[in-house]
């Protein structure tokens, strides 16, 4: 087949109406003559078209100017200079942006956390690891869980402590809301909720106590309608030994041993009241308190002690009992020290460092863990080995 036959054989078959496409005879006359008006503008539209005589005449005119030199160069390629002018200010700008970009983004990709929020969903931001923990209302029924093995130091002493979300010194001391007990009122009962707050801030968290002076705010709480309490600790106060030891009640380190790291005392505890022996009305506290220190000497290294406390006094009824109004009449009281030397009894507290030398004989006691809230004080004062501090 040649190829003059081969294109009437392929125009042949192009032309052939397939059965179900409609023939020219089947097409409505509007919609034919509609179709060539179009067809016919399209031709035209696509032509090229031959230059004006006044477009001629302005090429050549140019033409004419450009073989004598009458134009400046590069007047054929003004707007695509332009163009590149304003491509090459934006490089510019990414370029002087480039630099601090990409150290952004090499910090970002080395410390995720400096971004806000968790962008790349890995975890609970630090800002959220370190929110504050809500008021404990009840017992909690296991210890804090895990943190981070953090050296704690001057700047940060709470680092890897449970501690570093509990409240800020008193803050941490929420009374509950008060009401009345039986034939007590509601405003005895606040009043005696107070007074058991003023013992404790006095006797853990007030400068002076911490320091190892007299805590006069504290015993100013107690009844002296109850002297044996307050003679055993004027005695454990002056003389202090085994058997009068004012740890038993207040918190306290030798100022020329210790110092306090920075002004702030971790506490989380919670405070009940119910009907008391004495026609009044009774104050369970139980609170625990940590203190970030170091060697009065200047060494930069911390290290942590750890004071639970548990508290039973009563606002006795006045009316029927031989009190002081006003004072508080101790039923109770019972603590347990996390990261202090045994069998030292000259009234402070006297926490172990890590790097200390000869610590002594191993402790005999159990080992416990003083962040743990959910267990009970053991009977006795033994002296055991703290999990951390």
């Amino acid at each position: 087949m040649n190829a003059l036959t081969a294109c009437l054989d392929l125009y042949l078959v192009s032309d052939k109406p397939s059965d179900d496409q409609p023939s020219a005879s089947e097409i409505p006359d509007d919609v034919w003559e509609q179709f060539t008006r179009d067809t016919e503008r399209d031709i035209r539209a696509s032509a090229p078209k031959e230059p004006s005589a006044r477009a001629r005449m302005v090429t050549e005119r140019l033409r004419e100017q450009e073989a004598r030199g009458e134009l400046p160069p590069g007047w054929r390629t003004g707007p695509s200079l332009e163009m590149n002018g304003r491509s090459a200010r934006r490089r510019k700008l990414w370029a002087a942006l480039g630099v601090p970009v990409a150290v952004a983004v090499a910090l970002v990709a080395l410390k995720p956390s400096l971004l806000p929020g968790d962008p790349f969903g890995t975890g609970e931001s630090r800002a959220a690891a370190a929110s504050p923990l809500p008021d404990e209302t009840t017992a909690p029924t296991a210890p804090p869980g895990a943190s981070d093995p953090e050296t704690p130091t001057l700047d940060e002493p709470f680092a890897g402590s449970p501690a570093l979300r509990w409240a800020d010194g008193e803050a941490g001391i929420v009374l509950p809301g008060a009401k009345a007990v039986g034939a007590v009122p509601k405003g005895r009962v606040e009043q005696a909720l107070k007074l058991t707050r003023k013992l404790l801030i006095a006797a853990n968290l007030d400068p002076g106590t911490v320091r190892g002076e007299r805590p006069e705010a504290a015993l100013s709480v107690l009844d002296p309608e109850q002297p044996e309490i307050l003679d055993r600790f004027d005695t454990a106060l002056r003389s202090p030994s085994r058997e009068h030891d004012p740890l038993t009640l207040f918190t306290r380190f030798d100022p020329d041993e210790i110092r306090l790291v920075g002004d702030v005392i971790k506490t989380r505890g919670r405070m009940t009241f119910g009907k008391g022996s004495h026609g009044g009305v009774a104050v369970h506290a139980d609170y625990t308190f940590v203190y970030p220190v170091s060697r009065a000497d200047g060494s930069t290294e911390v290290t942590r002690t750890i004071v639970r406390r548990v508290l039973d006094v009563e606002l006795a009824d006045p009316a029927r009992y031989r009190t002081t109004p006003g004072r508080l009449v101790v039923l109770n009281y019972d603590e347990e020290v996390g990261n202090t030397a045994c069998d030292v009894d000259d009234g402070y507290l006297h926490p172990q460092f890590p790097s200390s030398g000869d610590r002594g004989p191993d402790p005999a006691g159990p080992t416990t863990d003083p962040y743990d809230r959910s267990r009970s004080l053991d009977e006795g004062h033994s002296c055991g080995t703290v999990t951390r501090t």
